[in-house]
């Protein structure tokens, strides 16, 4: 359990907040003090969220949105007050089942883990830039929620290998300018952790972690001023072994695992 308190933001956003790691993300931020703007699609699940965050003493504002709504997102964001720190987390996760992955399944990847991102960095960076500089010197982070899946082009899963890049990279670019203005953005780049998304995964998941121990790594490397954080280091390794390796060989080696399953009906 990560100990409340522990961390210096007092006016924090998540996205995703009403289950897996960002609901973890919230409890961890959650103090007396502090403000939380809970975001995700999931109005009940999201409520439980900002009650348990009320019931560790701080003021959780939680609000029913979609990250792939550009409108919503930057209204919401732009009326939230000071950021100290906003968390891009919201995602989803599919593959090819085996087969070819559809056509809808990956505009709807991208869509969410790309488009969604954008919508939620780009106006915090804006509603930042105007902000007075913290105690630390930083007018405001962003993290933006990767995943070590980033490192390797994995043929089961071509859609969010190539998102969790795209966001990867993009946050680790941009913080070379934005820094200059006081703005730090983090990219969070996390193995395997047991949420509803990778309970439906029908392979080995080696050092599956829990949300609230990825929680602690990602909030305690954005405090450390890691521009990338990555872990567990093994797997993180191995990804990066793995994707040096050439793509003919590396295909042949991922054939014989088992792919990760296709998008559910309802996104998200």
């Amino acid at each position: 359990m990560v100990r409340a308190g522990r961390y210096p933001w007092r006016h924090v956003l998540v996205t995703g907040a009403s289950s897996g790691i960002g609901r973890a993300l919230a409890l961890a931020c959650a103090a007396p003090r502090v403000t939380l703007h809970l975001g995700g699609r999931d109005a009940g699940r999201l409520a439980e969220t900002a009650a348990a965050c009320a019931e560790a003493g701080a003021e959780a504002h939680p609000r029913a949105v979609d990250v792939r709504d550009q409108a919503a997102m930057a209204g919401w964001i732009g009326g939230a007050g000071r950021l100290d720190l906003v968390i891009a987390n919201a995602g989803v996760s599919a593959g090819t089942g085996g087969s070819t992955e559809p056509a809808d399944q990956a505009r709807a990847i991208f869509e969410t883990n790309v488009t969604g991102v954008l919508n939620t960095a780009l106006p915090a960076i804006a509603a930042m830039a105007g902000q007075e500089p913290g105690p630390d010197g930083v007018r405001g982070r962003i993290a933006v929620l990767a995943s070590i899946a980033a490192f390797v082009a994995v043929p089961g899963a071509p859609a969010y290998c190539a998102s969790k890049s795209a966001v990867q990279r993009w946050a680790e670019a941009l913080d070379a300018t934005e820094r200059q203005r006081g703005i730090r953005l983090h990219a969070v780049c996390p193995g395997y952790i047991r949420t509803p998304m990778t309970a439906a995964n029908a392979f080995p998941m080696p050092l599956l972690m829990e949300p609230e121990a990825a929680a602690r790594r990602s909030l305690d490397g954005i405090a450390a001023g890691r521009l990338r954080i990555a872990y567990p280091l093994p797997v993180y390794l191995a990804a990066r072994l793995a994707g040096a390796l050439p793509p003919g060989l590396r295909a042949a080696l991922f054939r014989a695992a088992p792919a990760k399953g296709k998008m559910l009906p309802r996104v998200g």
